[in-house]
């Protein structure tokens, strides 16, 4: 029997909850109709009328699409077919209106995950630290926090400078960089999130609001040096504060760091760095 591929729907969960996946406690099974629906989409290959292996793409501001969700049925290993169903989903992906990009995320020790992209013509273009900490007073310093940036122009003119130019990745939420555009920054993400510049005007970071079972407060700041920089830590501190206080739950902050510059922390600081993931992306 050939094998067969479509969309699923959220019909389909009874036939993904059969799958034998060795997965214990997937969050997929909670979010199974989400992930099939609005922006999000799955597909679903069947071997002898099964479904053997599952996967999908999320789209972003209508220009990017996220691959992701692989699962695969252990029955039926060993026949390439995760490959061939990604293969499928990236097409799909690529023939989307709007789409202009096309990547996936993984952590870097899936391997399998990590082969499936690169057979279906992924490239790794990042691999970076997912950084989290509970508190950073530890590594405060006493010093004056940034002022806030209110200026839409100067929001804009800071991230033309140090994302746009070189489309330099852009942590857009918690698991999902990509390379800046002009797609990223429109007028409700500037709204949204929140800039800090420091006294002397020549550095800044974005702080945003996410959340991934924990609340986070998403850190972006293009440079490697922020344990130099005076009034950096008291100011996420202090914005780390106001989330908390907003939200009247406890916050943990997140800072997506590349790998070869994770000495720009200060010694003794307090993030976990046991989360380490690589950021492909295909050519259409």
């Amino acid at each position: 029997m050939s094998n067969k591929i479509r969309r699923l729907t959220s019909e389909d969960y009874e036939l993904f909850a059969a799958m034998d996946t060795g997965i214990e406690d997937d969050y997929i099974k909670l979010f199974f109709e989400r992930f099939a629906g609005g922006t999000n989409r799955l597909y679903g290959l069947f071997a002898d009328g099964k479904l053997a292996s599952m996967g999908g793409y999320s789209i972003f501001v209508g220009r990017y699409a996220m691959l992701g969700r692989l699962r695969s049925d252990r029955r039926f290993q060993g026949k390439s077919l995760a490959t061939e169903l990604m293969t499928h989903v990236k097409n799909e992906a690529f023939s989307a209106e709007g789409i202009r990009w096309v990547g996936g995320n993984t952590e870097e020790g899936n391997l399998p995950a990590r082969r499936v992209l690169e057979k279906i013509g992924c490239k790794p273009k990042l691999t970076q630290y997912a950084a989290t900490a509970k508190e950073v007073e530890a590594i405060e310093r006493g010093e004056e926090v940034w002022q806030e940036i209110h200026s839409n122009g100067r929001k804009k003119s800071w991230l033309e400078k140090t994302y746009l130019a070189k489309s330099k990745v852009f942590p857009f939420q918690c698991y999902y960089p990509f390379p800046a555009s002009d797609a990223l920054f429109n007028e409700n993400t500037l709204k949204d999130w929140t800039f800090y510049e420091n006294k002397a005007g020549d550095r800044f970071f974005v702080t945003k609001h996410d959340q991934k079972r924990t609340h986070y407060l998403h850190v972006a700041y293009p440079w490697n040096d922020a344990r130099e920089q005076k009034g950096f830590w008291q100011t996420v501190a202090s914005a780390k504060q106001n989330l908390e206080d907003e939200l009247g739950e406890e916050a943990h902050v997140w800072m997506d760091i590349p790998k070869d510059e994770i000495t720009g922390l200060p010694a003794n600081h307090p993030f976990k760095l046991n989360s380490v993931w690589v950021l492909y992306e295909a050519e259409k």
